[in-house]
């Protein structure tokens, strides 16, 4: 069983800084792309940061110059350092890696269980 396990979440104030993890655990033969994405009640979900295995990072418009991504692949961990934090940043927050099992030669989809964040203004 592999999982995504989430750390970091919680409250801040405009202006404020927020660090989030995300390590996963069990069978890993490889971790391909990793992200995070976020979902506000009534919205759809969406990705505000990616980066691939060789480091290199993508970024949702409205969250570049205040959040940073970055990835430990020996410690198949992912954080996002978020600066300048707005309200309009609340939500939750999912780790999510494309992992390749032992045995498999397909890369899967996995979500971890999603942190709150939220910004009050």
């Amino acid at each position: 069983q592999v999982q995504l396990v989430e750390s970091g979440g919680g409250l801040v104030s405009a202006g404020g800084s927020l660090r989030l993890s995300c390590v996963a655990y069990g069978s890993i033969y490889s971790i391909r792309t990793m992200a995070w994405y976020r979902q506000s009640p009534g919205k759809e979900r969406e990705v505000v940061a990616s980066i691939t295995r060789d480091g290199s990072s993508s970024y949702k418009e409205s969250v570049k110059g205040r959040f940073t991504i970055s990835r430990d692949n020996a410690k198949k961990a992912v954080t996002l350092q978020m600066n300048d934090l707005k309200a309009e940043d609340t939500a939750v927050y999912y780790c999510n890696a494309d992992i390749l099992k032992p045995a498999s030669d397909i890369f899967r989809p996995v979500w971890g269980q999603g942190t709150q964040v939220t910004v009050s203004s």
